[in-house]
C-alpha cells in the first residue's frame, strides 16, 4: 500500500511513502498499523505505530482494536521490540494488548520487555495498574496469561509496566525543574521521550523517538493545550497528529481533540519537517480538503493522510 501524500505547498517535495514489503529494509521508517479511531465503520484499525530501525520493528506506539493484526500483516515480531510506548488507556489505543501478549507466546522472545504509558488519575488507571488488571496471575482478566508479569522459567519473557510522570523515579526527572517533558528510554539504537498532554481528563503523553538522526513525534489524542507538544516535537522529521475532529468542533469533540488548525499551529511552531494525519474519522473522512485549508494557514509544510500499513521515511 502507498500513502496518499497531499503536497501543501507546490513544489515541496517529500520522499513518497515506500510499499509495506519494503518498510522493514528501510533505515529508520515509521509505519501506521491503525489510522483509525474507535469507529467500527471507518474501515481501519485503531491506533498503532511502528517505528523500524535498521530494518527491524524497534518501538510499537499504541496497539487499538484492529493493530495486532495489522502488526502481524506488516512482518513484525514481538521479538524485535525494544519497547511499547502507550499515549493513554483508552481502548482504542491499548485494546489489542492481550492479543499481543498473547501471540507472543509463539515466539522465542527472552529479554524483557517495557511498557511505557501515563500515571492515573480518579479517571484512569495508571499504566501499571492497567497491566497488571490484565495479567496478574490472581486478579487479571486474562490471569492464565500471568506468566508474562511473573515468568515461572526463564523460556518466557517478561513484561516490565512503568508510569511516566511526576514520580520520584530517576528515569523520568524532568529536563528542567517544572517540566513535564521527561527522558524515558535509550539504547544504542534509539532515545525516547515524553510530555505530557491534555485529552480532557485523561492522562496522556506525547512520545519522540530518535534514532539514525532522525526523530518521530507522536501527537497521540490532544486537544493541544499545555504547551509541551510544540518543544517535543521540536525540529522533528516527522509529526504523526491526530485528526479526529473537523475545524469548528465544539463540546466534548473539542475537550478532547485538536482540530486542523490547531495542527496546523503546533506543526509550524514546532518547525516540523513532515506532518502525518492519522485517526482519521467520519467526522473527518471525506474532508481532507477543509483540513488542508486550514492546516496550511500555519504550516507550509508536506503533509499526508495516512492509511493502515503505510509507511513513511523521514
Amino acid at each position: 500500500m502507498i500513502a496518499r501524500i497531499v503536497i501543501a505547498l507546490l513544489g515541496c517535495a517529500w520522499i513518497p511513502a515506500i510499499a509495506v514489503a519494503a518498510c522493514g529494509t528501510a533505515e529508520v521508517a515509521v509505519q501506521v498499523l491503525g489510522s483509525g479511531g474507535p469507529e467500527l465503520t471507518d474501515k481501519r484499525a485503531s491506533s498503532g505505530y511502528l517505528v523500524w530501525i535498521d530494518g527491524k520493528p524497534r518501538v510499537l506506539v499504541d496497539i487499538g482494536g484492529g493493530a495486532a493484526l495489522r502488526f502481524g500483516e506488516s512482518g513484525a515480531t514481538v521479538s524485535d521490540l525494544d519497547v511499547i510506548l502507550l499515549t493513554h488507556l483508552h481502548a482504542d489505543h491499548t485494546a489489542d494488548l492481550p492479543a499481543l501478549v498473547k501471540a507472543s507466546f509463539f515466539e522465542d522472545r527472552v529479554r524483557p520487555l517495557p511498557v511505557y504509558g501515563p500515571t492515573g488519575n480518579k479517571y484512569m488507571p495508571s499504566t501499571v495498574t492497567f497491566v497488571r488488571s490484565l495479567f496478574d496471575s490472581t486478579r487479571g482478566a486474562y490471569r492464565y496469561l500471568g506468566d508474562f508479569l511473573s515468568p515461572m522459567s526463564r523460556d518466557t519473557y517478561k513484561l516490565q509496566p512503568r508510569d511516566v510522570g511526576e514520580t520520584r523515579e530517576k528515569i523520568r526527572v524532568p529536563r528542567k525543574p517544572g517540566d513535564k517533558i521527561w527522558a524515558v528510554f535509550a539504547n544504542d539504537r534509539l532515545r525516547i521521550s515524553a510530555a505530557a498532554v491534555t485529552h480532557g481528563s485523561v492522562p496522556a503523553l506525547a512520545w519522540r523517538i530518535e534514532a539514525g538522526g532522525k526523530s518521530m513525534v507522536f501527537s497521540g489524542d490532544t486537544n493541544g493545550e499545555g504547551g509541551y507538544l510544540p518543544r517535543l516535537a521540536r525540529q522533528a522529521d516527522i509529526l504523526v497528529a491526530h485528526n479526529a475532529v473537523a475545524e469548528g468542533a465544539s463540546g466534548v469533540e473539542r475537550f478532547l481533540h485538536m482540530p486542523p488548525s490547531v495542527i496546523g499551529r503546533i506543526a509550524h511552531e514546532a518547525g516540523v519537517t513532515h506532518l502525518v494525519l492519522s485517526h482519521r474519522m467520519r467526522r473527518t473522512l471525506g474532508h481532507e480538503t477543509e483540513t488542508l485549508d486550514s492546516i496550511k494557514k500555519s504550516y507550509a509544510g508536506p503533509i499526508a493522510f495516512a492509511n493502515d500499513l503505510d509507511c513513511f521515511t523521514p
